[in-house]
């Protein structure tokens, strides 16, 4: 989706901020950018993205950035949730695995623990192999999985019952196979996943597409499938995971998140700053390099949001047999 000059005009006007342009005065001075995993994955590229494109269009002043992982994302949404008195310049970004892990009771907090600002891009799921890889094809990767599921090593970026995980054993499940024959390698971040595929210790890797379509094009890669309702503009040679026989569509949410207690009109400000950038030609660059989806969602549309992902979400782990705590 993309915001209207119209909307962005109404919006600022009704808040009292600035009008955006990269010789005015900036709409929020500073930002830091809390990442809850490590370098190269699809949390650190969607921050950082996000920054380059708002400072380099003058909607921001200056942005900084800090990696804490741990615990699948907790270890950074507790660090918010107990320092919330002195964050209120802070945004963190997460997704759909702040909905996994605690649905799952990974941790004990949830969306509802802080203050949601506005959902900024989608990221469909990709099955990804090295270059020289024997699975010419998803089917290939069936194939063998069906003939022996602990054959195929699968590496990601989340935990065990996070995201990449779950979205293998759906593309799995999806065919007739066990989800919960799925042998998942977990790393701490995308970087280290990809890593461990091109090593040679793992024989797929299930994550963003925007965190190896690059690598694709140039051939240091293979995506073999992608989990969008239709081939994707980006990749028409590449055929989704419901063209070959998976019945598995899939589009992981990214956004930002402010500490419980933040003032109202802060995080007003911050929603209308993240809307206005959908309008810059700096925001295109970023989004077109990763592939990404624009699905800008503001503060409450965004909670309202995250209630129904919980409840679909919840939905699908009952189909996998996968238990819950809520």
């Amino acid at each position: 989706m993309v915001v209207t000059r119209r909307l962005l005009l109404a919006t600022t006007l009704a808040l009292g901020l600035p009008l955006a342009a990269p010789q005015a005065e900036p709409m929020v001075e500073s930002i830091h950018f809390l990442i809850p995993g490590g370098a190269g994955g699809g949390w650190d590229g969607t921050a950082r993205g996000t920054g380059q494109a708002l400072v380099r269009s003058g909607l921001l002043g200056n942005a900084s950035y800090e990696n804490m992982s741990g615990g699948g994302g907790g270890k950074a949404i507790a660090h918010l949730i107990e320092t919330a008195d002195r964050q209120h310049d802070t945004l963190m970004v997460n997704s759909t695995p702040i909905i996994i892990r605690s649905l799952r009771g990974n941790f004990p907090q949830s969306f509802r623990d802080l203050t949601p600002i506005a959902g900024t891009i989608g990221d469909y799921a990709a099955m990804v192999v090295r270059p020289d890889s024997p699975f010419e094809t998803w089917q290939d990767v069936v194939a063998a999985f069906e003939q022996d599921p602990r054959s195929v090593k699968v590496a990601g970026g989340s935990v065990r019952g996070g995201m990449d995980h779950l979205v293998a054993a759906l593309a799995f499940a999806g065919t007739g196979g066990d989800p919960m024959s799925v042998a998942y390698v977990p790393y701490d971040a995308g970087g280290d996943a990809r890593a461990g595929l091109l090593s040679g210790e793992t024989d797929l890797l299930s994550t963003g597409l925007g965190e190896v379509l690059e690598q694709h094009k140039s051939g240091d890669l293979r995506v073999l499938a992608v989990s969008a309702e239709e081939r994707l503009d980006t990749l028409p040679d590449v055929p989704t995971l419901r063209e070959t026989g998976s019945d598995v569509t899939f589009v992981n949410w990214r956004g930002f998140f402010g500490a419980p207690g933040l003032p109202e009109d802060l995080a007003d400000r911050y929603a209308v700053m993240l809307e206005a950038m959908y309008e810059t030609e700096a925001w295109e660059e970023v989004r077109a390099r990763n592939g990404w989806v624009e699905i800008f969602t503001p503060r409450a549309e965004f909670t309202d949001f995250l209630e129904q992902q919980e409840a679909e979400v919840a939905d699908m782990f009952e189909r996998l047999g996968v238990e819950t705590v809520r």
